[in-house]
Order: C-alpha cells, then structure tokens, then sequence
C-alpha cells in the first residue's frame, strides 16, 4: 500500500499551529490520501481490475487517484464533467497530469455527470470498466471517514479548537469522529449553499463542531485579489503554499476570525491544511486570462 510520511505540526504564533498533512506523501496529498486509502486496500484485497471515479476538470481527487493507481500499479478511470474538454487535455495541468499517470479519461456531458450516483448509470458504467471498485466524486464514502479519523494524532489533544476547510464533508466527518468531545472542530466550507450539513451528519458520531459560512468567497473555485494577496503574503511570512479552492479560504477565515475576537483570544488552534496545491497551476491560467495578479 501507499506509504505515510510522518510530519510534525508547524507553529505560526503562539495560539495557531498548522498541520502540514499535505507532506504526507509526494504525490497523493492530504486528504485525498487518508479518503483513497482504505478505499484502496479494499480494492486490492478484493481483486477489482481497476478504480473508477469521478471529478471536474482542476479536481484533487483525480489527480490524486491517478497518481495513486500509478504507485500502486493499478488502472484507474476518471469519468470527467464536461465533453468540451476533451480538446483541453494538454492545456489543463490536472487532466494533463492525470492522463500521464496512465488514468483512462472518461468525458461525459454535464447533465449525463449529474448522474453519477444513480445505481442505474452506475451499472452502465461498469458494463464498459467491468470489475472496478467504484469512488464517489470527491472520494467520500465510509471507508474515506475512517482515514480521515487518523488525521489527528494523542499529540493534537492539546488544542481547543481543530479547524479544516469542507467540500464533500468527508474530512471534516473523520476530524470530528476523531476528536475529542471536548474539542470545537470549526469547518470552512469553500461551497455556498446549507446542503453540506446533512452530508457530514451522515458520517459524525460527535455535535462538536459548526461551519464558518462567510469565506466561500462567491463559492467554489471563486476566488478575488483580497483572497490571492492574502496567499501570496501568507506564502512570503511562513513559506507555506496555500491552494485558492480550499486551504487558502479557511486560513483567511482563522486570520478573521482571532482577529474579531469570534475564535476567542485564548484559544490552542490547530489548522489542517489537507493539500490542494495541484490546483494552483490551473488557477493561475485563469487569473492570467483576466490580467490579474497570480499565486506565487
């Protein structure tokens, strides 16, 4: 299986610390790590001849699935949001990168992706990838909370509050599962919309934790000059690369947040930054598009 690299929290100040899980591994970073893994061990152990799964055309789960499949020798199949994008390969860094690490390119249109958890186009699918193991967009599912349940370790018992950014739901559900009661886990959605809530109550066995809904930054994949300056210069103070998607909003959130006085001066806060960075390339093709400043 994929082998884990162990990391060590990284001090910012004296009330916020962050976690590197991105380090973890070379190529399968952060959380999509801990959501493959078990998902993985299952496919192999079960003899499936491939894995299937589904993303956009910037998606960390591909990327990380396909770099995965590579390591681990075994074929994967990204079914892909999106015809147009067929033409897009060489000039979109994550299918690029995906396609070179041997994954099968499905793209299907947007309304047929809309699909991809009806059991019936699922058994369509799989009449063509016969005997793959199947992973929902984004990777979350059972086995994907238990991985994320080691993302904290006896050594992070001593903060108060646990903070990650939320797309699926499936990391923060791992965080909160293993948490203490005692501790506040604080999601920062990179999506509008309230739907999130009842995905990650599916999975949670603990009320420990709310969501910081003011950071989406117009919603997902959105980003503004306030959101890429506040990267760049978290980037040139501690030498640690955010992602636009993701980790960069929930940071932005925690700054605000100590600043305000809503995470309470006192506080032991840790920050999860699950990764992501894959996405800055492609980020940074399209704020050249517009003339704007990019990630550096």
């Amino acid at each position: 299986m994929l082998k884990i690299k162990t990391i060590e929290n990284i001090r910012l100040n004296s009330q916020l610390a962050l976690k590197p899980d991105y380090l973890i591994h070379p190529t399968v970073s952060g959380n999509k790590f801990r959501k493959l893994k078990y998902n993985l061990e299952t496919a192999l152990l079960e003899n499936y001849k491939g894995i299937l799964t589904f993303g956009g055309a910037y998606s960390n789960h591909i990327a990380a699935t396909a770099a995965a499949g590579q390591e681990l020798k075994i074929p994967t199949v990204g079914v892909i949001r999106g015809e147009e994008l067929i033409s897009q390969i060489d000039s979109n860094p994550t299918l690029r990168y995906a396609k070179s690490c041997g994954m099968h390119l499905e793209f299907v249109s947007r309304s047929a992706y809309k699909s991809k958890t009806d059991p019936v186009y699922l058994e369509q699918l799989l009449i063509t990838f016969k005997d793959h193991y199947v992973i929902p967009e984004g990777g979350t599912n059972e086995l994907a909370i238990k991985g994320c349940e080691e993302i904290l370790t006896e050594k992070d018992h001593s903060f108060d509050i646990i903070c990650c950014a939320v797309g699926t739901g499936g990391t923060i559900a791992g965080l909160i599962n293993g948490s203490l009661p005692t501790q506040k886990i604080i999601g920062f959605p990179a999506l509008k919309g309230h739907f999130i809530k009842q995905d990650i109550c599916k999975f949670a066995t603990q009320s420990n934790w709310e969501l910081c809904e003011d950071y989406h930054f117009g919603g997902y994949a959105k980003v503004d000059s306030k959101l890429i300056n506040f990267m760049n210069e978290f980037k040139s103070t501690y030498n640690i690369p955010l992602d636009p998607v993701y980790t960069a909003k929930m940071m932005y959130g925690i700054f605000e947040g100590i600043r305000s006085g809503e995470i309470p001066k006192r506080a032991k806060v840790l920050a999860i930054h699950t990764g992501g960075l894959q996405g800055i390339d492609g980020m940074n093709l399209r704020l050249k598009q517009k003339n704007l400043e990019e990630i550096i």
